[in-house]
């Protein structure tokens, strides 16, 4: 079986596996998260090859890299097409040019208007697939800053044999967000609003993976971006926006869990070359510090415009660290378990230079974010969500390079009316599809920032 398609653990205390079994499991049974044993190559040649083609036929040729024996090329491909068949824009993620070499990757013309949709789409229908041919039943817990939730329920809303769990934090995401996730009327489907921030729903679904009889007993599982086959989908629309420039670009993408922006390292470990990629960080700054400063230490979570963004601890961190440590799984355990003591890491110069290399950072504050979106609608005439506005912002700051500028756009701007008012003094246009939302009733459950609660609430649910 070729390596890329078996996977290992950046903790290094898991044995290898497959990819269905990646897919099933997300997490890694030794806390860590799994990346391909060898990466799989593309040349550039490969690369150059897949401009004109369909983005279907792209994530094709990278995803069957890493499915091995998992799936058949059939398989595979009819999840492919039926994951994307909903898609608004045919290029799936079409490329819009702006002024100054600067380019919008647009990842919001699926189900739940937003980027996730691109891999959860996928991901949701291998997942039932593969529980299939696996039989019994899994548990989906998913903490969420916003989307995620929204695009794991699209997915999985109303399959057989899974329940689904969501946590998203109280009043911290936006309305619309929101009602996308609590008015879907999926009898397996429950969301929790935790009294609590991103980083403290983030914290009690590790702590449930971490009660390894509960978590065997209820078949948990994560669907969220420290599940690699989400980073693998992701990494296609970096091959398919360097194609279609024909020049290495450099990426600025809006930050907060670091899943987005390690798909781009995952791309370039594949073989596409980039200049670099930019992190775009709003006042939660602790990737911009990491880089910046060389110490990777979280503090409080702020309230922003743009929440799903609002996240002190950035879970796929973790394979950026274990990369660029030369794939040292015992400094990797060693400086997680530190970290989640002291909730501070002295990066070691070799491991900072290594990152250095590939990623710069950016952050801007709330101020700029809605002078942003108010430059962009008078200047380019377009509207822009408030997180596409954060990277817009560090794009900017980068100055005038020669190489085209890839901002990647995560959602639409009618997720984020009130942030789009305040800024142009006018609201979005609400897609229909989302207006609709707004007449649905919702179904929610508030619950107090403790595991043993969410736990019971969970075993509640499951057996009633």
């Amino acid at each position: 079986m070729p390596e890329a398609s078996r996977f290992i653990s950046t903790r290094g205390q898991a044995p290898e596996t497959g990819f269905a079994e990646v897919l099933l499991a997300g997490l890694a049974p030794d806390g860590g998260l799994y990346l391909p044993a060898v990466w799989p190559h593309f040349s550039a040649g490969q690369i150059a090859g897949f401009k004109g083609k369909r983005y279907q036929d792209v994530a094709f040729e990278i995803l069957s890299r890493f499915a091995g024996e998992s799936f058949t090329a059939l398989d595979l491909k009819e999840d492919i097409e039926a994951a994307y068949a909903g898609f608004e824009a045919p290029e799936i993620a079409p490329l819009s040019p702006m002024s100054g070499n600067r380019y919008l990757l647009e990842l919001f013309h699926g189900p739940t208007f937003a980027f996730k949709d691109i891999a959860l789409q996928i991901l949701g229908r291998l997942f039932a697939r593969a529980l299939k041919r696996r039989g019994g039943r899994a548990t989906v817990v998913a903490a969420t800053s916003g989307d995620t939730g929204s695009a794991a329920i699209a997915a999985l809303g109303g399959l057989p044999n899974v329940d689904v769990f969501v946590l998203h934090p109280k009043d911290r995401v936006s309305e619309i967000q929101r009602r996308q996730m609590t008015t879907g009327g999926f009898t397996n489907v429950h969301n929790i609003a935790l009294e609590g921030s991103f980083d403290d729903a983030q914290s009690i679904v590790k702590g449930l993976f971490a009660e390894k009889e509960f978590a065997a007993e209820v078949g948990l599982t994560a669907v969220n971006s420290i599940n690699f086959v989400r980073i693998a989908a992701q990494s296609v629309y970096y091959f398919t926006a360097s194609s279609q420039l024909g020049q290495p670009p450099i990426f600025v993408v809006p930050t907060g869990n670091f899943g987005d922006i390690f798909a781009g390292e995952a791309a370039g470990r594949m073989g596409l070359s980039a200049r670099k990629l930019v992190i775009a960080t709003n006042a939660n700054d602790i990737m911009a510090r990491a880089l910046n400063d060389g110490v990777y230490a979280a503090g409080e979570a702020h309230h922003t415009l743009s929440p799903s963004m609002d996240i002190q601890v950035a879970s796929n961190f973790e394979r950026a660290l274990f990369e660029a440590s030369g794939r040292d799984s015992d400094w990797t355990r060693a400086a997680m378990e530190d970290f989640a003591r002291v909730r501070r890491l002295e990066l070691p110069p070799p491991v900072l230079a290594s990152l250095r290399e590939r990623y710069d950072a950016k952050s801007s504050d709330d101020e700029e974010t809605l002078a942003t979106i108010n430059a962009v609608a008078g200047v380019q005439n377009r509207i822009v969500d408030p997180h596409t506005a954060v990277a817009i912002s560090a794009s900017r700051k980068l100055g005038f390079p020669e190489e085209p500028v890839v901002v990647l756009a995560t959602a639409h701007p009618a997720k984020f009316a009130n942030a789009v008012t305040d800024a142009t003094g006018a609201p979005p246009v609400l897609p229909e599809r989302l207006e609709r939302l707004l007449a649905l009733p919702e179904k929610l459950d508030v619950l107090p920032n403790k595991l043993s609660l969410i736990r019971q609430f969970i075993s509640s649910r499951l057996t009633a």
